[in-house]
Protein backbone atom coordinates (compact mmCIF):
# COMPACT_ATOMS: atom_id res chain seq x y z
CA UNK A 1 0.00 0.00 0.00
CA UNK A 2 2.71 1.94 0.91
CA UNK A 3 3.73 2.06 -3.01
CA UNK A 4 0.77 3.21 -3.81
CA UNK A 5 0.57 6.31 -1.99
CA UNK A 6 0.52 9.33 -3.86
CA UNK A 7 3.62 11.53 -3.63
CA UNK A 8 3.98 15.28 -2.27
CA UNK A 9 4.49 16.32 -5.73
CA UNK A 10 1.12 14.63 -7.00
CA UNK A 11 -0.54 16.02 -3.82
CA UNK A 12 0.62 19.25 -4.13
CA UNK A 13 -0.37 19.81 -8.04
CA UNK A 14 -4.10 18.11 -7.53
CA UNK A 15 -4.77 19.87 -4.83
CA UNK A 16 -3.61 23.22 -6.57
CA UNK A 17 -5.67 22.34 -9.17
CA UNK A 18 -8.66 21.94 -7.27
CA UNK A 19 -8.24 25.03 -5.48
CA UNK A 20 -7.68 27.07 -8.69
CA UNK A 21 -10.63 25.29 -10.48
CA UNK A 22 -13.26 26.13 -7.67
CA UNK A 23 -11.73 29.26 -7.52
CA UNK A 24 -12.33 29.76 -11.27
CA UNK A 25 -16.09 28.62 -10.84
CA UNK A 26 -16.81 30.98 -7.89
CA UNK A 27 -14.77 33.46 -9.88
CA UNK A 28 -17.39 32.73 -13.36
CA UNK A 29 -20.24 32.83 -11.15
CA UNK A 30 -19.98 36.26 -9.16
CA UNK A 31 -18.40 38.07 -12.71
CA UNK A 32 -21.30 36.51 -15.06
CA UNK A 33 -23.54 37.41 -12.20
CA UNK A 34 -22.72 41.19 -11.77
CA UNK A 35 -22.78 41.55 -15.43
CA UNK A 36 -26.19 39.94 -15.78
CA UNK A 37 -27.29 42.87 -12.63
CA UNK A 38 -25.07 45.27 -14.81
CA UNK A 39 -27.07 44.71 -17.56
CA UNK A 40 -30.72 44.76 -15.37
CA UNK A 41 -29.93 48.29 -14.90
CA UNK A 42 -28.91 49.37 -18.29
CA UNK A 43 -32.13 47.72 -19.64
CA UNK A 44 -34.31 49.16 -16.54
CA UNK A 45 -33.08 52.39 -17.42
CA UNK A 46 -33.55 52.58 -20.86
CA UNK A 47 -36.90 50.81 -20.66
CA UNK A 48 -37.85 53.26 -17.57
CA UNK A 49 -37.17 56.04 -20.29
CA UNK A 50 -39.14 54.70 -22.82
CA UNK A 51 -42.13 54.28 -20.74
CA UNK A 52 -41.60 58.05 -19.60
CA UNK A 53 -41.54 59.10 -23.24
CA UNK A 54 -44.54 57.07 -24.24
CA UNK A 55 -46.66 58.47 -21.32
CA UNK A 56 -46.06 62.06 -21.98
CA UNK A 57 -46.53 61.22 -25.67
CA UNK A 58 -49.93 59.79 -25.15
CA UNK A 59 -50.87 61.99 -22.06
CA UNK A 60 -50.45 65.10 -24.62
CA UNK A 61 -52.56 63.12 -27.12
CA UNK A 62 -55.61 62.95 -24.81
CA UNK A 63 -55.01 66.26 -23.83
CA UNK A 64 -55.62 67.61 -26.97
CA UNK A 65 -58.15 65.53 -28.43
CA UNK A 66 -60.64 64.83 -25.40
CA UNK A 67 -63.26 62.08 -25.90
CA UNK A 68 -65.76 60.55 -23.57
CA UNK A 69 -64.70 57.03 -24.52
CA UNK A 70 -61.04 57.08 -23.72
CA UNK A 71 -60.39 53.40 -24.58
CA UNK A 72 -61.80 54.04 -28.23
CA UNK A 73 -59.81 57.29 -28.77
CA UNK A 74 -56.92 54.81 -27.86
CA UNK A 75 -57.59 52.01 -30.55
CA UNK A 76 -58.16 55.27 -32.99
CA UNK A 77 -55.00 56.64 -32.60
CA UNK A 78 -53.05 53.72 -32.22
CA UNK A 79 -51.59 53.56 -35.83
CA UNK A 80 -50.37 57.23 -35.30
CA UNK A 81 -49.07 56.69 -32.19
CA UNK A 82 -46.84 53.74 -32.93
CA UNK A 83 -45.37 55.30 -35.83
CA UNK A 84 -44.68 58.13 -33.16
CA UNK A 85 -42.70 55.87 -30.81
CA UNK A 86 -40.89 53.75 -33.17
CA UNK A 87 -39.47 57.39 -34.01
CA UNK A 88 -38.99 58.65 -30.45
CA UNK A 89 -37.83 55.14 -28.95
CA UNK A 90 -35.37 54.04 -31.57
CA UNK A 91 -37.36 50.35 -31.28
CA UNK A 92 -40.04 48.69 -32.42
CA UNK A 93 -43.44 49.38 -30.97
CA UNK A 94 -47.22 47.70 -30.66
CA UNK A 95 -50.60 48.47 -29.16
CA UNK A 96 -52.48 46.84 -27.68
CA UNK A 97 -56.78 46.70 -26.28
CA UNK A 98 -56.91 46.07 -22.39
CA UNK A 99 -57.88 42.61 -23.28
CA UNK A 100 -54.22 42.03 -25.28
CA UNK A 101 -55.72 42.01 -28.73
CA UNK A 102 -53.16 43.47 -31.47
CA UNK A 103 -53.86 46.66 -32.25
CA UNK A 104 -51.06 47.54 -34.99
CA UNK A 105 -47.51 46.57 -35.13
CA UNK A 106 -44.31 48.54 -36.48
CA UNK A 107 -43.20 45.85 -37.42
CA UNK A 108 -45.79 42.65 -36.92
CA UNK A 109 -43.09 39.75 -37.29
CA UNK A 110 -41.34 41.12 -34.11
CA UNK A 111 -44.28 40.44 -31.64
CA UNK A 112 -45.47 37.47 -33.51
CA UNK A 113 -44.28 33.97 -32.55
CA UNK A 114 -42.81 35.15 -29.50
CA UNK A 115 -43.29 34.18 -25.52
CA UNK A 116 -45.99 37.04 -24.59
CA UNK A 117 -44.86 36.71 -21.09
CA UNK A 118 -44.57 40.44 -20.48
CA UNK A 119 -48.33 41.25 -22.33
CA UNK A 120 -49.90 38.97 -19.67
CA UNK A 121 -48.38 40.91 -17.35
CA UNK A 122 -49.36 44.02 -18.94
CA UNK A 123 -53.38 42.63 -19.17
CA UNK A 124 -53.17 42.32 -15.53
CA UNK A 125 -51.95 45.54 -15.00
CA UNK A 126 -48.47 45.50 -14.58
CA UNK A 127 -45.14 46.21 -16.05
CA UNK A 128 -43.02 43.64 -17.16
CA UNK A 129 -40.38 42.77 -20.19
CA UNK A 130 -38.75 39.09 -21.26
CA UNK A 131 -35.39 39.06 -22.42
CA UNK A 132 -35.14 36.31 -26.34
CA UNK A 133 -32.13 35.21 -27.21
CA UNK A 134 -31.74 34.15 -30.71
CA UNK A 135 -28.92 33.17 -32.25
CA UNK A 136 -26.29 35.91 -31.18
CA UNK A 137 -28.88 38.40 -30.51
CA UNK A 138 -30.56 39.65 -27.44
CA UNK A 139 -34.23 41.68 -27.99
CA UNK A 140 -36.28 42.39 -25.24
CA UNK A 141 -39.99 42.79 -24.85
CA UNK A 142 -41.29 45.34 -22.46
CA UNK A 143 -45.05 45.91 -21.92
CA UNK A 144 -47.53 48.18 -19.48
CA UNK A 145 -51.12 49.36 -19.55
CA UNK A 146 -51.95 52.73 -20.52
CA UNK A 147 -53.94 54.49 -18.03
CA UNK A 148 -55.84 57.86 -18.02
CA UNK A 149 -57.50 59.58 -15.46
CA UNK A 150 -57.27 56.37 -13.40
CA UNK A 151 -58.38 54.11 -16.04
CA UNK A 152 -56.64 51.26 -18.18
CA UNK A 153 -57.51 52.41 -22.22
CA UNK A 154 -54.98 49.85 -23.59
CA UNK A 155 -51.15 48.19 -23.70
CA UNK A 156 -48.03 49.55 -25.07
CA UNK A 157 -45.46 47.16 -26.29
CA UNK A 158 -41.89 47.70 -27.51
CA UNK A 159 -38.83 45.71 -28.48
CA UNK A 160 -35.73 46.55 -28.52
CA UNK A 161 -32.35 44.73 -29.60
CA UNK A 162 -29.54 44.44 -26.80
CA UNK A 163 -27.56 41.90 -28.71
CA UNK A 164 -24.27 44.62 -28.66
CA UNK A 165 -24.69 44.81 -24.68
CA UNK A 166 -24.65 41.34 -24.43
CA UNK A 167 -22.15 41.00 -27.24
CA UNK A 168 -19.99 43.26 -24.94
CA UNK A 169 -20.12 41.14 -21.83
CA UNK A 170 -19.79 38.09 -24.09
CA UNK A 171 -16.34 39.55 -25.00
CA UNK A 172 -15.46 40.51 -21.63
CA UNK A 173 -15.73 36.94 -20.28
CA UNK A 174 -14.13 35.67 -22.97
CA UNK A 175 -11.17 38.10 -22.10
CA UNK A 176 -11.72 37.16 -18.11
CA UNK A 177 -11.74 33.08 -19.24
CA UNK A 178 -8.55 33.30 -21.49
CA UNK A 179 -6.40 35.57 -19.01
CA UNK A 180 -7.41 33.15 -15.94
CA UNK A 181 -6.59 30.36 -18.32
CA UNK A 182 -3.50 32.08 -18.66
CA UNK A 183 -3.21 32.89 -15.29
CA UNK A 184 -3.83 29.13 -14.40
CA UNK A 185 -0.90 27.97 -16.65
CA UNK A 186 1.40 30.03 -15.49
CA UNK A 187 0.48 29.44 -11.98
CA UNK A 188 0.10 25.62 -12.69
CA UNK A 189 3.59 25.48 -14.19
CA UNK A 190 5.30 27.52 -11.66
CA UNK A 191 3.12 25.17 -8.86
CA UNK A 192 5.14 22.38 -10.71
CA UNK A 193 8.48 23.77 -10.87
CA UNK A 194 8.44 24.53 -7.11
CA UNK A 195 6.91 21.18 -6.53
CA UNK A 196 10.25 19.52 -8.36
CA UNK A 197 12.05 21.99 -6.32
CA UNK A 198 10.74 20.51 -2.81
CA UNK A 199 9.78 16.76 -3.78
CA UNK A 200 13.56 16.46 -5.37
CA UNK A 201 15.49 17.32 -2.58
CA UNK A 202 13.09 15.52 -0.22
CA UNK A 203 13.51 12.19 -2.16
CA UNK A 204 16.96 13.08 -2.29
CA UNK A 205 16.86 12.93 1.39
CA UNK A 206 14.54 9.93 2.15
CA UNK A 207 16.70 7.74 -0.52
CA UNK A 208 19.97 8.84 2.07
CA UNK A 209 17.91 8.21 5.15
CA UNK A 210 17.27 4.64 4.03
CA UNK A 211 21.02 4.00 3.56
CA UNK A 212 21.90 5.26 6.69
CA UNK A 213 19.20 3.00 7.86
CA UNK A 214 20.84 0.25 6.43
CA UNK A 215 24.49 1.13 7.78
CA UNK A 216 25.33 2.90 5.10
CA UNK A 217 27.35 6.00 6.88
CA UNK A 218 29.76 7.03 3.98
CA UNK A 219 27.28 7.99 1.82
CA UNK A 220 26.97 12.18 0.92
CA UNK A 221 24.82 14.79 0.66
CA UNK A 222 24.99 16.75 -2.69
CA UNK A 223 22.31 19.32 -1.94
CA UNK A 224 23.73 23.03 -2.41
CA UNK A 225 21.13 25.33 -1.29
CA UNK A 226 20.35 28.11 1.34
CA UNK A 227 16.66 27.87 2.39
CA UNK A 228 15.51 25.42 4.68
CA UNK A 229 16.11 22.81 2.87
CA UNK A 230 19.78 23.43 2.64
CA UNK A 231 19.67 23.34 6.37
CA UNK A 232 18.06 20.38 6.79
CA UNK A 233 20.26 18.58 4.48
CA UNK A 234 22.97 20.55 6.55
CA UNK A 235 22.04 19.27 9.72
CA UNK A 236 21.35 15.74 8.32
CA UNK A 237 24.83 15.59 7.29
CA UNK A 238 26.49 16.83 10.66
CA UNK A 239 24.00 14.32 12.02
CA UNK A 240 25.38 11.25 9.84
CA UNK A 241 28.89 12.40 10.47
CA UNK A 242 28.08 12.36 14.62
CA UNK A 243 26.23 9.01 13.95
CA UNK A 244 29.43 7.90 12.71
CA UNK A 245 31.58 9.40 15.10
CA UNK A 246 30.09 7.97 17.90
CA UNK A 247 30.00 4.94 16.10
CA UNK A 248 33.54 4.98 15.67
CA UNK A 249 34.45 5.17 19.36
CA UNK A 250 32.09 2.47 19.84
CA UNK A 251 34.26 0.82 18.10
CA UNK A 252 36.71 1.89 19.54
CA UNK A 253 35.30 1.12 23.29
CA UNK A 254 34.76 -2.73 22.35
CA UNK A 255 38.07 -2.96 20.95
CA UNK A 256 39.65 -1.66 24.14
CA UNK A 257 37.46 -3.67 26.35
CA UNK A 258 38.24 -6.31 24.27
CA UNK A 259 42.49 -6.03 24.09
CA UNK A 260 41.69 -4.89 28.17
CA UNK A 261 40.02 -7.95 28.58
CA UNK A 262 42.72 -10.20 27.11
CA UNK A 263 45.26 -8.41 29.02
CA UNK A 264 43.25 -8.95 31.92
CA UNK A 265 43.03 -12.70 31.31
CA UNK A 266 46.51 -12.47 30.48
CA UNK A 267 47.28 -10.92 33.77
CA UNK A 268 45.63 -13.26 35.71
CA UNK A 269 47.54 -16.35 34.26
CA UNK A 270 50.49 -14.67 34.31
CA UNK A 271 50.14 -13.96 38.27
CA UNK A 272 48.46 -17.84 38.89
CA UNK A 273 51.43 -18.97 37.16
CA UNK A 274 54.22 -16.76 39.39
CA UNK A 275 52.34 -17.86 41.94
CA UNK A 276 51.70 -21.42 41.27
CA UNK A 277 55.03 -21.49 40.88
CA UNK A 278 57.13 -21.30 44.62
CA UNK A 279 54.03 -22.91 46.05
CA UNK A 280 54.38 -26.01 44.00
CA UNK A 281 58.51 -25.89 45.05
CA UNK A 282 57.30 -25.25 48.66
CA UNK A 283 54.64 -27.87 48.60
CA UNK A 284 57.18 -30.64 47.32
CA UNK A 285 60.03 -29.93 49.62
CA UNK A 286 58.09 -29.59 52.76
CA UNK A 287 56.68 -33.30 51.41
CA UNK A 288 59.73 -34.59 51.35
CA UNK A 289 61.30 -33.55 54.25
CA UNK A 290 58.44 -34.24 56.03
CA UNK A 291 58.93 -37.84 54.68
CA UNK A 292 62.85 -38.19 55.60
CA UNK A 293 62.62 -36.43 58.54
CA UNK A 294 66.12 -35.68 59.98
CA UNK A 295 67.58 -38.78 58.02
CA UNK A 296 69.31 -36.59 55.29
CA UNK A 297 70.89 -33.51 56.74
CA UNK A 298 72.13 -32.65 53.49
CA UNK A 299 69.07 -32.38 51.68
CA UNK A 300 67.08 -30.98 54.99
CA UNK A 301 69.47 -27.64 54.58
CA UNK A 302 68.73 -27.70 50.98
CA UNK A 303 65.22 -28.27 51.52
CA UNK A 304 64.59 -25.24 53.84
CA UNK A 305 66.68 -22.84 52.12
CA UNK A 306 64.55 -24.08 48.84
CA UNK A 307 61.59 -23.25 50.39
CA UNK A 308 62.84 -19.80 52.48
CA UNK A 309 64.17 -18.42 49.84
CA UNK A 310 60.87 -19.16 47.46
CA UNK A 311 59.00 -18.01 50.28
CA UNK A 312 60.79 -14.85 50.21
CA UNK A 313 60.04 -14.76 46.12
CA UNK A 314 56.63 -15.24 47.04
CA UNK A 315 55.79 -12.74 49.66
CA UNK A 316 57.64 -9.82 47.23
CA UNK A 317 55.57 -11.05 44.28
CA UNK A 318 52.83 -10.63 46.63
CA UNK A 319 54.15 -6.89 47.84
CA UNK A 320 54.10 -6.12 44.52
CA UNK A 321 50.87 -6.92 43.48
CA UNK A 322 49.75 -5.30 46.45
CA UNK A 323 51.75 -1.90 45.44
CA UNK A 324 49.74 -2.28 42.13
CA UNK A 325 46.47 -2.80 43.05
CA UNK A 326 47.21 0.83 45.29
CA UNK A 327 48.33 2.18 41.99
CA UNK A 328 45.28 2.35 40.07
CA UNK A 329 42.84 1.81 42.44
CA UNK A 330 43.72 5.33 45.46
CA UNK A 331 44.62 8.85 44.89
CA UNK A 332 47.04 10.37 46.84
CA UNK A 333 47.32 13.95 47.97
CA UNK A 334 49.86 15.65 44.72
CA UNK A 335 52.53 18.94 46.06
CA UNK A 336 55.54 20.42 44.58
CA UNK A 337 58.04 18.48 43.92
CA UNK A 338 61.51 19.22 42.49
CA UNK A 339 61.98 16.50 40.61
CA UNK A 340 65.73 16.83 39.02
CA UNK A 341 66.68 16.67 43.20
CA UNK A 342 64.40 13.52 44.15
CA UNK A 343 66.33 11.68 40.69
CA UNK A 344 69.63 12.53 41.67
CA UNK A 345 69.01 11.05 45.46
CA UNK A 346 67.87 8.12 43.34
CA UNK A 347 71.15 7.83 41.19
CA UNK A 348 73.10 7.99 44.45
CA UNK A 349 71.14 5.53 45.89
CA UNK A 350 71.26 3.09 43.51
CA UNK A 351 75.38 3.52 42.48
CA UNK A 352 76.32 0.37 44.73
CA UNK A 353 74.17 -1.49 43.26
CA UNK A 354 75.03 -1.05 40.52
CA UNK A 355 79.00 -1.44 41.51
CA UNK A 356 78.11 -4.69 42.23
CA UNK A 357 77.05 -5.17 38.80
CA UNK A 358 79.88 -3.98 37.54
CA UNK A 359 78.34 -0.71 35.95
CA UNK A 360 78.66 2.89 36.39
CA UNK A 361 75.20 5.53 36.44
CA UNK A 362 76.45 8.56 34.67
CA UNK A 363 73.77 11.67 34.89
CA UNK A 364 72.40 14.92 33.31
CA UNK A 365 69.78 16.69 35.18
CA UNK A 366 68.87 20.09 35.19
CA UNK A 367 68.23 21.64 38.01
CA UNK A 368 64.66 23.59 38.95
CA UNK A 369 62.22 20.82 37.10
CA UNK A 370 59.50 21.12 39.16
CA UNK A 371 56.14 18.82 39.00
CA UNK A 372 52.92 18.33 40.79
CA UNK A 373 53.18 14.92 42.11
CA UNK A 374 53.68 12.14 44.88
CA UNK A 375 57.34 12.01 46.50
CA UNK A 376 57.27 8.13 47.53
CA UNK A 377 55.69 7.03 43.42
CA UNK A 378 58.28 9.20 41.67
CA UNK A 379 60.91 8.01 43.63
CA UNK A 380 59.66 4.05 43.45
CA UNK A 381 59.33 4.89 39.55
CA UNK A 382 63.03 5.81 39.18
CA UNK A 383 64.33 2.99 41.88
CA UNK A 384 62.38 0.17 39.44
CA UNK A 385 63.71 1.77 35.92
CA UNK A 386 67.28 2.23 37.21
CA UNK A 387 67.17 -1.16 38.99
CA UNK A 388 65.76 -2.69 35.52
CA UNK A 389 69.11 -0.85 33.63
CA UNK A 390 71.08 -2.37 36.25
CA UNK A 391 70.11 -5.70 35.90
CA UNK A 392 69.48 -6.51 32.40
CA UNK A 393 72.42 -4.67 30.85
CA UNK A 394 75.64 -5.92 30.18
CA UNK A 395 78.93 -5.49 32.67
CA UNK A 396 81.38 -2.84 32.80
CA UNK A 397 78.90 -0.23 30.82
CA UNK A 398 77.38 2.70 32.01
CA UNK A 399 73.98 3.62 32.73
CA UNK A 400 73.30 7.05 31.11
CA UNK A 401 70.47 9.54 33.43
CA UNK A 402 69.35 12.81 32.07
CA UNK A 403 66.18 15.56 32.67
CA UNK A 404 65.51 18.47 30.65
CA UNK A 405 63.15 20.31 30.68
CA UNK A 406 61.88 20.91 26.71
CA UNK A 407 58.48 23.05 25.62
CA UNK A 408 56.97 23.02 29.48
CA UNK A 409 57.50 19.38 29.30
CA UNK A 410 60.47 17.68 31.89
CA UNK A 411 61.48 15.10 29.75
CA UNK A 412 63.38 11.63 31.24
CA UNK A 413 65.54 9.22 29.61
CA UNK A 414 67.59 5.86 31.61
CA UNK A 415 69.32 4.28 28.63
CA UNK A 416 71.90 1.22 29.27
CA UNK A 417 73.27 -1.10 27.13
CA UNK A 418 72.03 -4.62 27.24
CA UNK A 419 70.59 -7.75 25.46
CA UNK A 420 68.76 -6.91 22.32
CA UNK A 421 65.31 -6.85 22.42
CA UNK A 422 62.43 -7.24 19.87
CA UNK A 423 60.16 -4.91 18.99
CA UNK A 424 57.30 -7.24 19.91
CA UNK A 425 58.85 -7.68 23.49
CA UNK A 426 59.41 -3.60 23.46
CA UNK A 427 55.26 -3.24 23.14
CA UNK A 428 54.52 -5.69 25.58
CA UNK A 429 57.14 -4.69 28.45
CA UNK A 430 54.45 -3.03 30.43
CA UNK A 431 51.62 -5.55 30.43
CA UNK A 432 51.56 -7.23 33.76
CA UNK A 433 53.69 -10.47 34.88
CA UNK A 434 55.22 -9.72 31.02
CA UNK A 435 58.73 -11.89 30.68
CA UNK A 436 60.17 -12.19 27.16
CA UNK A 437 61.05 -16.10 26.43
CA UNK A 438 63.83 -14.97 24.50
CA UNK A 439 65.87 -12.92 26.98
CA UNK A 440 68.70 -14.62 28.37
CA UNK A 441 69.42 -13.01 31.90
CA UNK A 442 66.33 -12.94 33.91
CA UNK A 443 66.98 -12.30 37.36
CA UNK A 444 65.74 -14.86 40.27
CA UNK A 445 62.82 -13.29 42.00
CA UNK A 446 61.49 -11.20 38.87
CA UNK A 447 57.42 -10.59 38.74
CA UNK A 448 57.30 -9.13 35.97
CA UNK A 449 55.52 -6.30 37.29
CA UNK A 450 58.17 -3.32 38.25
CA UNK A 451 56.87 -1.92 34.64
CA UNK A 452 53.70 -1.87 35.27
CA UNK A 453 53.89 -0.13 38.21
CA UNK A 454 56.25 2.51 36.69
CA UNK A 455 53.72 3.13 34.19
CA UNK A 456 50.88 3.63 36.25
CA UNK A 457 52.74 6.05 38.19
CA UNK A 458 53.56 7.90 35.14
CA UNK A 459 50.24 8.30 34.26
CA UNK A 460 48.96 9.30 37.51
CA UNK A 461 51.15 12.32 36.85
CA UNK A 462 49.32 13.37 33.64
CA UNK A 463 52.53 11.87 31.89
CA UNK A 464 53.36 9.14 29.41
CA UNK A 465 56.41 6.28 29.37
CA UNK A 466 57.57 4.19 26.32
CA UNK A 467 60.46 1.62 25.46
CA UNK A 468 62.71 1.86 22.19
CA UNK A 469 65.70 -0.45 21.53
CA UNK A 470 68.33 0.12 18.78
CA UNK A 471 71.55 -1.56 18.14
CA UNK A 472 71.62 -3.30 22.01
CA UNK A 473 71.33 0.33 23.50
CA UNK A 474 67.74 0.18 25.62
CA UNK A 475 66.62 3.01 26.52
CA UNK A 476 63.52 4.36 28.52
CA UNK A 477 61.57 7.18 27.99
CA UNK A 478 59.43 9.65 30.26
CA UNK A 479 57.50 13.10 29.61
CA UNK A 480 56.31 14.28 32.77
CA UNK A 481 54.18 18.05 32.81
CA UNK A 482 56.00 21.05 33.64
CA UNK A 483 54.85 22.76 36.68
CA UNK A 484 55.13 26.26 35.46
CA UNK A 485 53.58 28.24 38.52
CA UNK A 486 56.29 27.16 40.59
CA UNK A 487 58.73 28.09 38.07
CA UNK A 488 57.46 31.80 38.03
CA UNK A 489 57.27 32.05 42.24
CA UNK A 490 60.99 31.01 41.62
Amino acid sequence: MNGMAPTIKVKFLVGFFLIFSISLLLMNHFVVRIIETSHEKVITQDLISIKKNSNIYVKQAFLINHFTHDEMYFQQISREMVDDLQRVTSGESSAYTITGELLYASNKSKFSGVDDDDLKHAINGKTAYTIHYTNSTAQVYYSYPVVIDGKKVGILRFVKDFSFLYEQSKHMLDVIFYLTSGIFAAAFLFSYILSRNITIPIIKLSKISTEVTNGNLDIRISIKRKDEIGRLASNFSQMIDKIKLQINRIEKDRDRLIDLNHHRKQFFDNVTHELKTPLTSILGYAQMIKENRWTDEAFFDKGMNHIVNESQRLHQMVVSLLELSKETSTEEALEAIELGRLLQDVCEGMTFKAIRYKKTIVNNIQEGLFVQGSANKLRQLFINVIDNAIKYGYPHTYISVTALLVKETIQISIMNKGEEISSEDVASFFDPCYRSEKRKVIEAGSRGLGLTICKAIVEDHGGQISMTCSNEEICVSMQIPYLQAKREQG
